[in-house]
């Protein structure tokens, strides 16, 4: 009896540690490499296919519960520039001497950072009010220019980080390194021109999705048995 108590309190307590590390941590192994690459592309297709990247950003936000108040926060970094190159301005239609502004906002969901936009705008292209939000609040890009009935062009996207080597899915799965999953800094990026309704182009936007996306609950998983001890190791 006293053995079957024991035992179901190391089970007990396995679990809730489990359940405390499934909020934040990914262990490395095949299988959590598999989940971490099938939720990074579930969310980068969301985001290529919306016109908002913070709208869909809040709907991942209230989606898994990572905030008491799901709605996306910008923090405007100021004093930092960025001149526009060649090709942006080209993208922009924009000669030479025709003014752009820069902007670098970072969102984040309760105390998640979930990405990092830098962007260049023509301010003669849209009205006072909305110059005024951008020059003078937090205000998310996105929302302060949503009168202009925006839609957006994606013209580059990369992964940042892929968790599953090159030819993963013809070769054996990895050896588990037993320890908690090393997640970069910064995932994916989009760059994206957006367009009012009458098709006229006024900013370019460079997106890059940070690891905080993946900071969500998720239940817990059967340990890998090599990790498990006592378990005999793999040939």
């Amino acid at each position: 009896m006293r053995t079957a108590f024991l035992s179901l309190g190391l089970l007990a307590t396995m679990s809730a540690a489990a359940s405390a590390e499934s909020i934040t941590s990914w262990p490395d192994t095949y299988l959590a490499r598999v989940e971490a690459l099938a939720v990074m592309e579930g969310l980068n297709a969301r985001l290529l296919a919306s016109r908002s990247a913070t709208a869909t950003l809040e709907g991942w936000c209230s989606e898994h519960g990572m905030a008491t108040d799901p709605r996306l926060t910008a923090t405007l970094l100021r004093d930092v520039d960025k001149p526009a190159s060649e090709e942006t301005r080209r993208r922009l239609q924009a000669v030479p001497d025709t003014p752009l502004k820069y902007r670098r906002v970072r969102l984040a969901c309760g105390d998640h950072v979930l990405s990092e936009a830098d962007n260049w705008y023509v301010p003669e292209r849209l009205n006072p009010e909305m110059n005024r939000l951008l020059e003078t609040t937090d205000t998310p890009f996105g929302k302060a220019v949503q009168a202009l009935g925006t839609t957006r062009q994606t013209i580059g996207a990369d992964r940042l980080w892929q968790p599953l080597p090159p030819g993963w899915d013809q070769a054996a799965p990895p050896h588990p390194a037993c320890a908690p999953l090393a997640i970069p800094d910064r995932l994916f990026s989009h760059r994206a021109v957006l367009f009012t309704a009458e098709r006229v182009p006024f900013s370019e936007v460079v997106e890059t999705y940070a690891s905080a996306i993946l900071d969500f609950r998720r239940a817990a998983r059967p340990p890998d048995p090599v990790c498990v001890a006592g378990a005999p190791s793999r040939p």
